[in-house]
């Protein structure tokens, strides 16, 4: 067993990471060592992760005791890019932390900063690199003890002896190749922020702000030609702990009025009320998700009122029950009954597939419910081919005294290998519109062409009509 990590006054005593804990016993006989929690540690690394989220919505971690924030185009909330470092360390030292912060122009050069030493990156040791421990050893042995000793010579033979991890981690640290965190959420496509001077304890104040924040964003969004379809709203209290509130809506928005009563129905609807503890300093909004809104021609038909209406259904419902607990039907891209209507989140972007619709004063061409799988029955027609005059299903017989058909659906031949080869893969169905004599109606399908694609066809009930 081997130390991990020490306090101060443990290292003053000539104890570190990597001694074994035989030899830190042999040296300090009353040692207080406790168990490595790994998972404690990331969990305390997310937790100030999730605090720093107020300064840059770009926060990656750096295990197992670090974090990268990049925070380009966030500088002005704090005046600069001084004043938001300073807030940060002072923060962070405040809840009793230990830190070591630089300021770079890329990730690398200041995770090497950070983590080997201030001032130039010229002067860092070669270990900054983070290369395996052999190419490290190797580095030191050929007299290459520093960044600057390397950036001093051709890249060419510093690839070819150490690999090119070496040259690319080289120029990431000099600052002359820059990549991108990857951050621990996805960056919002728009974030509008509000600082108190004062901790603010008051819920609805804090609301009141959000729809500031939802106003200013709508501005933003207008000159953009879109609207916000999710929206999501942190609330960070003084004590460093986060709450976040989100929403979606059915259709985009930027209406800050909608905004505000769905957070408000969302405050309602959770099981733990807001706690705001010794009162929130800071509140982001973020748009995550947006989608093109432009103007909208009200119809003479009042289609854009109703679809309103349902829309704002959705969200109110939404907000309380979940989204995902909310399904619409959509029109799918087959011909197959089964395939031709799909399920999805009801604030899912609807589809540009129209509906079928059966002409004015008729009935409908498709049944509101399909049986999943079609129901077998026992037909008798007067001619094989011919439409079914009388049926048993369940038992029971049923006098056909009206039809209408047949509606010929062929398989998807174009999936198939062999193509439109006659009794290669799935076979066609005659579909019948029945009524018997109770007023029940039936939609009826005769699987396969008589004589060509089978001797005696199966015959199959695959929905009622209302």
């Amino acid at each position: 067993m081997r130390i991990v990590a020490v306090s101060e006054a443990a290292l003053s005593l000539g104890i570190g990471p990597g001694l074994m804990l035989a030899d830190a016993r042999a040296r300090v006989p009353d040692l207080l060592a406790v168990p490595h929690d790994t998972r404690a540690d990331a969990a305390l690394l997310d937790a100030i992760a999730d605090d720093c989220d107020r300064y840059t919505p770009m926060v990656a971690r750096d295990p197992p005791d670090g974090l990268i924030l990049d925070i380009t185009g966030c500088a002005h909330i704090w005046h600069d890019e001084a004043g938001l470092v300073s807030s940060l360390a002072a923060r962070l030292a405040h809840r009793g932390f230990t830190l070591r912060l630089a300021l770079a122009e890329t990730p690398d050069k200041a995770r090497a900063l950070a983590r080997h030493g201030q001032g130039q990156s010229l002067s860092l040791p070669v270990a900054c690199l983070d290369l395996e421990e052999s190419q490290t050893t190797a580095l030191r042995r050929a007299g290459l003890y520093t960044v600057g000793d390397l950036a001093s010579r051709p890249r060419a033979p510093l690839a070819a002896r150490f690999g090119m991890a070496a040259v690319s981690k080289l120029a990431r640290v000099l600052g002359e190749e820059d990549v991108r965190i990857t951050p621990r959420r996805v960056p919002p496509a728009l974030f509008v922020m509000r600082r108190f001077a004062e901790p603010v304890v008051h819920t609805d104040f804090v609301l009141d702000v959000i729809h500031d924040l939802a106003a200013e964003a709508a501005r933003e969004l207008r000159a953009r030609g879109e609207g916000g379809r999710r929206f999501v709203a942190s609330l960070f209290r003084s004590d460093g702990d986060v709450r976040r509130l989100g929403i979606e809506t059915g259709a985009p928005t930027r209406d800050p009025a909608l905004l505000l009563r769905l957070l408000r129905e969302r405050i309602e609807s959770l099981n733990d009320p807001l706690d705001p503890g010794f009162g929130y300093d800071a509140v982001r909004l973020d748009i995550a998700i947006t989608e093109p809104l432009g103007a909208v021609q009200t119809g003479l038909e009042g289609d854009v009122a109703n679809a309103e209406a349902v829309s704002a259904l959705v969200d109110r419902l939404g907000v309380r029950i979940g989204t995902s607990r909310i399904r619409r039907f959509a029109a799918g891209n087959s011909h197959i009954p089964e395939l031709a209507s799909l399920m999805f989140p009801a604030n899912s972007p609807a589809l540009p597939l129209p509906w079928p619709r059966a002409e004015p004063g008729e009935p409908p061409l498709r049944p509101l419910h399909l049986f999943d799988p079609p129901q077998r029955v026992e037909v008798i027609a007067e001619v094989p081919d011919g439409p079914p005059r009388r049926f048993r299903w369940r038992r029971v017989m049923h006098d056909v005294v009206a039809h209408e058909g047949p509606e010929r659906i062929a398989s998807e031949w174009w999936k198939r290998k062999a193509g439109h080869e006659s009794g290669k893969g799935g076979l066609t169905r005659d579909y019948f519109r029945v009524e018997d004599g109770k007023g029940h109606r039936f939609w009826l399908f005769r699987h396969g062409l008589y004589g060509v694609e089978a001797g005696s066809p199966d015959w199959y009930l695959h929905g009622m009509f209302a």
